[in-house]
């Protein structure tokens, strides 16, 4: 199964980049609600945003792959494996986004990693 390791992180990384694309292109947009009378503009705003665009491609993606995973491994080893994602936007979200990674975060952090480390030992 740690064959497909390739596989199953590049479907996450694309999940994780597709999150960040889809933040980037929201901080573009500002902050907005939906409401029956703006619905179709909101609607448009977001959907018609490159970085919305290149964040939903991101995810029908890494869909496809997760697919492909999913016809190979174990779903009880590959689904735990999409914990990846967070440590990934985590540090992305600091270093793009200037986000706040606060120890108690950090903790968090390590305690997905370890977790990722022992489920790649079963495999």
């Amino acid at each position: 199964m740690t064959r497909y390791l390739p596989l199953i992180l590049s479907g996450v990384l694309l999940n994780a980049s597709a999150q960040l694309a889809l933040k980037q292109g929201m901080r573009q947009i500002g902050e907005f609600e939906f409401r029956m009378g703006n619905l179709y503009s909101v609607g448009m705003t977001v959907a018609l945003n490159p970085f919305i665009m290149i964040g939903m491609l991101c995810y029908v993606v890494s869909v496809a792959i997760w697919l492909l995973v999913l016809s190979r491994v174990e779903v009880s080893f590959a689904y735990p494996l999409l914990s990846v994602g967070y440590v990934v936007t985590a540090l992305a979200g600091r270093y793009f986004f200037a986000e706040a990674l606060t120890p108690l975060r950090w903790s968090g952090i390590l305690v997905i990693c370890f977790g990722v480390w022992l489920i790649t030992r079963t495999g």
